[in-house]
């Protein structure tokens, strides 16, 4: 049997058409956007193009859009740097304590430096509320950043209430919307973010390039300097491959599409759950059963160690995860499950994630399903 992958949530298989674009570009189109003559001028016309179809699958403007080297880029150069554009008007920072690594680690940068952070704890199924983050609000709040899905559990939050109450409140809002823009209708206007960042591997395009939404009138965050590339916004020669890749995958990514996808991942959890309730096993599903990323389906197995789990499902042919792929080679227990549980609880030792996208077939949940119930009453025996 081919193996299955599952795993869709760290990364993702790039589709034909994004590899044909991409082969197009690297074979014929070698000169550099910033180049005035007519081999420079062919590379910066696909480089509009890409920037345009971007924008409109947002609902932003061309001019808002920088190219750059994914979600985690774009993360630390927006929470980095307008943090210290807007230290004069104060040093306080709102996010939760389930963000995405990429958003963690430079916040507590900016701790070091003598920013407060607010860490909004999450309830049992991984949410905040708008009410719970009006209340942290401060004089001197400048910035917010709240994940608009959640990398591990799917958890949605509510981004276009926030959106309002920061737009009312005049206060910088940010979110990492790469693991929800593969199946979420997303309009920066109805939304009131000012900064978005999206990463192209986890839509069936290329590794290593993404891009950041800047909202038209606010600070423009700037982290890598050099040449004046990007209006200036983000330094280096343009990966115009990965990001005619980029565009690729995101015309791909129609409402209808996004639409036909999530019913078919529904689909694929239902079959799951349907098996495990079939046989009687015991599990708990991690994060909100409803208001989620329909890609992502984490479980917690009674009993049942994840890392025993994982393992044996790779030796059966499907592979699985037991929590982000941003923590390579890190064995600690996850922190998200550790933020809606507690941390001593076995939730952190017994739960895996299940990610569906681009290729997985019917048939292929079936015999997963199928598997994943042999798999854990041979565990529960032993």
């Amino acid at each position: 049997m081919q193996a299955v992958y599952l795993d869709h949530a760290a990364t993702t298989p790039m589709a034909p058409e994004v590899i044909e674009e991409m082969t197009r570009v690297m074979s014929t189109i070698y000169g550099n956007p910033s180049s005035v003559h007519q081999f420079g001028r062919q590379a910066e016309f696909e480089l509009d193009m890409a920037r345009d179809v971007v924008a409109a699958s947002i609902g932003a403007q061309s001019r808002e859009i920088v190219f750059n080297g994914g979600g985690s880029e774009g993360d630390n150069t927006v929470l980095l740097d307008i943090s210290r554009q807007m230290k004069h008007k104060g040093n306080h920072i709102i996010t939760t304590n389930v963000e995405h690594s990429a958003v963690i680690k430079p916040l507590e940068t900016l701790e070091n430096m003598g920013f407060e952070i607010t860490y909004l704890p999450v309830d049992s199924t991984g949410h905040i509320s708008v009410t719970q983050l009006a209340s942290a609000i401060k004089p001197e709040t400048i910035l917010v950043s709240v994940m608009y899905g959640n990398n591990e559990i799917g958890t949605l939050n509510p981004i276009k209430e926030i959106g309002q109450l920061l737009f009312d409140q005049d206060i910088l809002f940010h979110t990492d919307a790469v693991q929800a823009f593969g199946t979420e209708i997303i309009n920066v206007d109805d939304l009131k973010v000012d900064y978005l960042t999206i990463s192209a591997h986890k839509i069936n395009g290329p590794k290593g390039v993404g891009f950041t939404y800047i909202r038209s009138g606010q600070p423009t965050p700037v982290l890598i300097q050099g040449g004046d590339q990007e209006e200036k916004r983000r330094a280096g020669t343009e990966n115009l491959a990965g990001i005619v890749g980029l565009k690729r995958a995101v015309s791909l990514l129609t409402a209808e599409k996004k639409a036909e996808n999530k019913e078919r991942y529904n689909q694929f959890e239902r079959l799951i759950l349907e098996a495990l309730d079939e046989q009687q096993i015991e599990y708990q599903i991690n994060g909100d059963r409803e208001n989620k990323l329909p890609h992502i389906l984490n479980i917690w197995f009674k009993n049942v160690p994840n890392n025993i789990l994982l393992s044996r499902l790779d030796l059966a042919g499907f592979a699985i995860s037991i929590g982000s792929a941003c923590s390579a080679g890190d064995v600690k227990p996850s922190r998200i499950i550790q933020a809606i549980y507690s941390n001593d609880s076995k939730a952190t030792k017994e739960s895996v994630r299940i990610s569906f996208g681009y290729g997985v077939t019917e048939m292929q949940i079936i015999e997963f399903a199928q598997t994943l119930v042999s798999t854990v009453q041979s565990i529960l025996k032993k």
